[in-house]
């Protein structure tokens, strides 16, 4: 088979096109860089191809808008086309249409910021977030990926899946309270499920305490919410406020998300 064109056999005798997962490893890898343009050299070494290869699918890319590149021609990003792509993923997934009006409700009874998450293998991508006006964040999390084991999204989720399904540690570090063994964040998850939700206290973010709640109208649950707070803001009256809200808030959702039998299934 040629270099670009081939297939190879997976399990279950389905066969992935060579091209296609090359240029799905080269648009993640973009990506995950976000600011940070990558060279031509390096993104050739990072997925193992030969620099001509890698030349001719990045000027392939460029003129369908999925990759951009400076004025020298030398640095790569990610293009506007990834933005396009992901807006039409969310404006047509009927549980982000439902959650929505849900999280402007419980932004405006708490104040605070709102989010919607959704599993994606060890990670959690943001999906919609209500910002607070009592402080600034300096990006918006929509369309950003977060290791599950460090955040309140990721650890709701979680805890609705079996102890086996989590992988060995040790896990990465985004803070000094993140916790980074299997033994830890097994305790952890053992103490959201008989709690009912989750709590982040900086371990994702320093300075910010989160509380995550699964929505369960999927088994296990994929999509979940969560409410962050300012460590500075959080007495314990106000972390009464926000379970009671956030709980409340889940309750509706679950009572009006898409049935099984509705809308498409997707996996």
């Amino acid at each position: 088979m040629s270099e670009t064109g081939g297939v190879r056999p997976e399990a279950g005798g389905v066969r992935e096109v060579k091209s296609a997962a090359r240029t799905v490893e080269l648009l993640e890898v973009l990506a995950a860089r976000g600011d940070r343009p990558a060279r031509l050299q390096e993104l050739a070494d990072e997925l193992g191809v030969p620099r001509s290869s890698m030349y001719a699918l990045l000027q392939t890319l460029i003129t369908r808008g999925w990759v951009r590149t400076d004025v020298t021609g030398s640095l790569y990003g990610i293009g506007i086309h990834a933005l396009l792509t992901g807006t039409s993923y969310l404006d047509s997934d009927p549980c982000v249409r439902v959650v929505r009006p849900y999280l402007d409700e419980a932004s405006q009874a708490l104040g605070e910021t709102i989010h919607m998450g959704r599993l994606d293998g060890r990670g959690v991508a943001y999906l919609a977030t209500r910002e607070s006006h009592e402080y600034l964040r300096t990006i918006s999390r929509v369309g950003r990926r977060l290791p599950a084991h460090v955040g309140a999204l990721g650890k709701a989720l979680l805890a609705e899946r079996p102890d086996a399904e989590l992988p060995e540690g040790p896990y990465e570090a985004l803070t000094p309270n993140t916790r980074t063994t299997r033994e830890s964040l097994l305790e952890d998850l053992t103490e959201v499920r008989a709690r009912g939700y989750s709590i982040d206290r900086e371990e994702g973010v320093l300075g910010i305490v989160g509380f995550g709640f699964a929505l369960r109208y999927d088994s296990p649950a994929q999509d979940a919410i969560s409410c962050s707070v300012p460590v500075v803001r959080l007495t314990p009256e106000h972390e009464a406020q926000i379970v009671a809200v956030m709980r409340e808030i889940r309750g509706k959702i679950e009572a009006v998300a898409p049935a099984a039998g509705g809308a498409a299934q997707w996996r």
